[in-house]
C-alpha cells in the first residue's frame, strides 16, 4: 500500500512526478503507491484469511448502539479498502445495505491525491467510506483530519486500524525512528490493529529496483538496524513498546505476507480475547471465537 512521502499513509504505493508515467514495476516506487496495485496484490488473497464475522466478534455490541469505525491507512485506491468493508458486512458484489453505514464506517487515507480522487469517484459506498489525503507522518495534519472524522462520532480512538503493506514505506523513508514513531501513533489511535508487515526480502526488492531504473536509493536502507524478520520485529515493538498484545496471526497471503491482529492492553470496553490455537502440522495458527 502507499506509504507517504512522509509516511504511508497510502496503502501501497509511490507518488510518481507527474512528468514520469505511473508505469513502474511493482517496488520501484520509492513511496509505495503503485496506481495498480491490486492487480499484482488482490484484495481476495487476504480476504480469504480473514473471518467475515471478524469485527462483530471482536464488537458483539457495537452496531446495535453505534457503528464500529475503522482506519485504514495507505489505502491506495480504495480497492482493498471497499473489499474489506464488503467482506466484514457479508455484502455480494452489486448488493448495498441501506443499514451498512449504521454499522461500519471507515476513513481511508493515503499519500497519493491521484489515488484517492479515483477512490472517491469509484466507492459503491460513500456514506460508509471516507477518502483523504494524508501524509500519516505529518503530526500537526493528522491530528487535525482524525479527530475531526472521531468527532463526528463522538469518539476519540478508532475501534480497528488496517496497515496492510504499508511498514516497509515507512521504514524505508523514515528509518527505524520513523518505524518505531509510525507504530507508536497507529497503537495510540486504534483499540485493534491488524497489520500485514512487508517481509525483509521485499526491501532488498525495493532497493534494488530503484538502482535498477537509475533512480536516487532510499536514504535510510544501507543504515536500518531492524532488520531481518520483520513479522516479528514489528510484534516486538507493538508488544514491548507500545502497549499491545498479539491476538492471533491468520497466516499468510500467497506472496509471504502474515496478517497480525493485535489488541491495546488497556482499552475502555474490551472484551474476552479469542483463544489462538497452535495446531500442529499446520503452518499458520487458527482464531477460534469465543461463543457469547
Amino acid at each position: 500500500m502507499a506509504a507517504s512521502t512522509e509516511q504511508a499513509t497510502g496503502g501501497v504505493e509511490e507518488a510518481a512526478t507527474e512528468e514520469a508515467p505511473r508505469i513502474l514495476e511493482p517496488g520501484a516506487a520509492p513511496f509505495g503507491n503503485f496506481p495498480h496495485y491490486s492487480r499484482f496484490h488482490p484484495p481476495e488473497q487476504r480476504l480469504r484469511l480473514l473471518p467475515p464475522e471478524l469485527l462483530r466478534r471482536l464488537f458483539p455490541q457495537s452496531s446495535e448502539t453505534r457503528p464500529i469505525l475503522g482506519l485504514d491507512v495507505g489505502c491506495n485506491s480504495g480497492d482493498l479498502s471497499v473489499a474489506l468493508y464488503k467482506h466484514f458486512l457479508s455484502l455480494r458484489d452489486g448488493e448495498t445495505c441501506s443499514d451498512a453505514s449504521r454499522e461500519l464506517h471507515l476513513l481511508c487515507c493515503d499519500i497519493d491525491p491521484v489515488l484517492v480522487e479515483r477512490a472517491e469517484k469509484e466507492c459503491p459506498f460513500p456514506d460508509a467510506l471516507t477518502f483523504i489525503t494524508l501524509d500519516f507522518m505529518n503530526q500537526t495534519t493528522r491530528k487535525v483530519l482524525l479527530n475531526s472524522f472521531l468527532s463526528q462520532f463522538g469518539r476519540s480512538v478508532f475501534d480497528i486500524g488496517f496497515c496492510m503493506s504499508v511498514t516497509m514505506w515507512i521504514h524505508l523513508n523514515h528509518g527505524d525512528h520513523g518505524l518505531w514513531e509510525f507504530l507508536a501513533h497507529l497503537s495510540s489511535l486504534c483499540r485493534y490493529l491488524l497489520v500485514e508487515p512487508q517481509p525483509w526480502k521485499c526491501y532488498r526488492a525495493a532497493a534494488r529496483r530503484l538502482r535498477k531504473l537509475g533512480l536516487h536509493d532510499f536514504d535510510h536502507f544501507r543504515s536500518l538496524a531492524i532488520r531481518g524478520d520483520m513479522a516479528k520485529q514489528i510484534v516486538q515493538i507493538l508488544t514491548q513498546d507500545h502497549g499491545m498484545e498479539l491476538v492471533c496471526c491468520f497466516g499468510n497471503t500467497s506472496w509471504d505476507r502474515s496478517l497480525l491482529l493485535f489488541r491495546a492492553k488497556q482499552t475502555p470496553e474490551t472484551h474476552p480475547i479469542p483463544e489462538l490455537l497452535t495446531e500442529e502440522g499446520k503452518e499458520r495458527n487458527r482464531l477460534r471465537f469465543w461463543r457469547q
